[in-house]
């Protein structure tokens, strides 16, 4: 072994030990022929003191900052008044007697020093420096811990860890396939997969019962802060299961990883419905940490005289103690309303017994006296007004100023938990009277709005249920269509006709034709949780995915070629096109490595 004990592990109870230990310089200070360094390693720091006059120690004067080195020597006590209580190595240095320079270090591109702010650019440029950032390592550590618990969590409850293919043919999921070209069949690609979602299913046809991994998925989606191209989440799937069984799994799963971190257990979690969390706060994956509710006031002006409110939906939020906020932070306000889709913002402060704002002059005494009754509104408060004839819109530009304006720091404190449930089964409805799916096409609908889904599809509820914390959502999932008749009428609303389906989802509509058990799933981003638990707003990857390198020349893409039902390689693969989706062959044939 090069070392026997890791710099940051040291304590008082080690002195007279004598140790090896490995890692980089942090810090060096050169006090009149004695050299003190900050060794650091992956548990931390710890203080060695090298004497260049010693034979073995003599390449001491020439060590720099992230030189990597392996040191010997006895533990010893700080001498009295040198002790640093803000280390946990603080009270022992090492006597070193040997020094060996393993590796020397240039000048780095930023200080790996954690009181330093470094460039989010720069970081990422050199992210295998950043990565020696104690806190990166804690991240990273934080990570492993949290799947570790989840896996454990998961394998207690019964479920078989199963992995499925990765170069697979393109499903329908929320964003765009990466694709990956075929060199055996130029100009035809694999897809990798967004998540397993339709293999899980025929993991049910196939009897797993109950079926999980910690599986890679990859989305062709601008990076953001709390998501990237590829990500790691939890995929599970439960046979003879309703969403009850499913959301008890998964708070148990959760709550095994923040017990591992936290060291506590979360209570239980509560359920709320689309519509209330869209009416409440503006959003369907809400932050219940802090006030500043919507509040619907468009009964009250259903008679106003003031144009920017008749006939339109009216909302409105509190915001304690905000009635000094300058004129110009209100515009500012005003504006960020207005690229969010509001036409405006009307604001209101609140004096005693009456409201001054530019508008008031044009509503009567029983409307501002009804609005601040409904906001609860105080003297010294302020109230924000959105009016829009589409009410998601006033409700979702509310919900986000409520965010700008009242969100916590921090990410991780406090946890609060709840599932967000009975979203709609579609979203919309194109120019070609097609519904849109909401979450994907297996969702099963809400057995009280079957009868809905030719008459009146966006009326429709789904069983799908979404896990929200802190404003962040973890992830989601749903019970999922076992009918085929069922299957069919929901491709139907989607415009789907049968022949589509069939060259679409054949292989899984094939396996519904021989007894499909009842499932429901669900799927949450691994980085994601890790994320919150660190108190970060950034998921916690060992990497951030690199631009592509553009090939030297580009040859073009080929529409599709005719696919037997017989071919078994050209089955998991679909030819590119531009300007529209491309085709995919049918495929009756998938494998799961055992």
């Amino acid at each position: 072994m090069m070392r026997t004990r890791h710099a940051g592990s040291l304590r008082a109870a080690d002195i007279g030990q004598r140790v090896t230990l490995c890692g980089w310089v942090a810090h060096r200070r050169d006090h009149g022929g004695v050299i003190f360094v900050d060794l650091r390693d992956v548990e931390g720091l710890a203080q060695v003191v090298i004497d260049p006059a010693r034979e073995a120690c003599a390449g001491g004067h020439d060590l720099r900052g992230e030189y990597v080195v392996r040191v010997e020597g006895v533990v010893r006590a700080r001498p009295e008044g040198t002790v640093n209580a803000s280390m946990p190595t603080g009270e022992v240095e090492i006597d070193v007697d040997h020094l060996d320079v393993l590796s020397a270090s240039e000048p780095l591109p930023f200080p790996v020093d954690e009181r330093v702010d470094v460039d989010e650019a720069l970081r990422l440029r050199y992210r295998y420096l950043d990565l020696r950032r104690s806190r990166m390592q804690r991240n990273l550590r934080l990570r492993a811990r949290v799947a570790s618990a989840v896996r454990r969590a998961m394998e207690e409850q019964g479920f078989v860890d199963v992995e499925t293919p990765t170069l697979t043919r393109s499903t329908p999921e929320g964003a765009r396939d990466f694709l990956v070209p075929s060199r055996l069949q130029p100009g035809s690609f694999y897809a990798l997969p967004q998540s397993p979602q339709l293999f899980k299913q025929l993991l049910m046809v196939g009897g797993v019962d109950r079926y999980f991994q910690i599986a890679h998925c990859w989305r062709d989606e601008d990076l953001r802060a709390d998501r990237a191209p590829e990500f790691t989440q939890l995929d599970a799937e439960m046979s003879f299961a309703d969403a009850d069984d499913v959301m008890t799994v998964i708070e148990e799963a959760v709550n095994a990883a923040v017990e591992e971190v936290t060291g506590t257990r979360l209570g239980s979690v509560e359920r709320i419905s689309w519509e209330e969390s869209m009416a409440r706060f503006g959003t369907d994956k809400p932050d219940r940490r802090f006030g500043m509710e919507l509040v619907d006031c468009s009964a009250l002006f259903s008679e106003a005289e003031f144009r920017a409110f008749a006939g339109k939906h009216v909302l409105a939020m509190r915001v304690e103690g905000a009635g000094d906020t300058s004129r110009s932070r209100l515009d500012e306000w005003t504006d960020r309303a207005k690229q969010l889709g509001a036409g405006g913002l009307v604001w209101m402060r609140v004096k005693d017994g009456e409201l001054e704002s530019p508008v008031a002059k044009f509503l009567s005494d029983a409307e501002q006296a009804g609005l601040c009754s409904a906001a609860a509104a105080e003297p010294g408060d302020l109230l924000l007004v959105v009016a829009d004839a589409d009410r998601r819109r006033a409700q979702s530009v509310l919900g986000a100023l409520r965010l700008d304006l009242g969100r916590p720091e921090r990410t991780d404190e406090p946890l609060d938990l709840c599932w967000v449930v009975e979203f709609p089964l579609f979203e919309g409805i194109d120019d070609a009277g097609r519904a849109r799916s909401a979450h994907h096409p297996f969702t099963a609908p809400h057995p009280d709005d079957v009868g809905l889904l030719d008459t009146d599809p966006l009326a429709v509820r789904s069983l799908a249920y979404d896990l929200v914390c802190n404003g962040f959502e973890l992830g989601s999932g749903s019970v999922r269509i076992h009918d085929r008749e069922l299957q069919q009428r929901c491709f139907a609303a989607l415009g789907i006709d049968a022949a589509e389906a069939e060259e679409r989802f054949g292989f899984l509509l094939d396996a519904f034709r021989y007894g499909v058990p009842p499932h429901a799933g669900f799927a949450f981003g691994i980085d994601r949780l890790a994320m919150i638990l660190a108190g970060s707003t950034r998921c916690v990857t060992s990497s951030r995915s690199r631009r592509p390198r553009r090939a030297a020349t580009r040859s073009p893409v080929r529409r599709p070629r005719s696919t037997s039902r017989s071919s078994r390689t050209r089955a998991l693969l679909f030819s590119g096109s531009t300007g529209r989706s491309p085709r995919r062959p049918r495929s009756r044939t998938w494998s799961v490595p055992c």
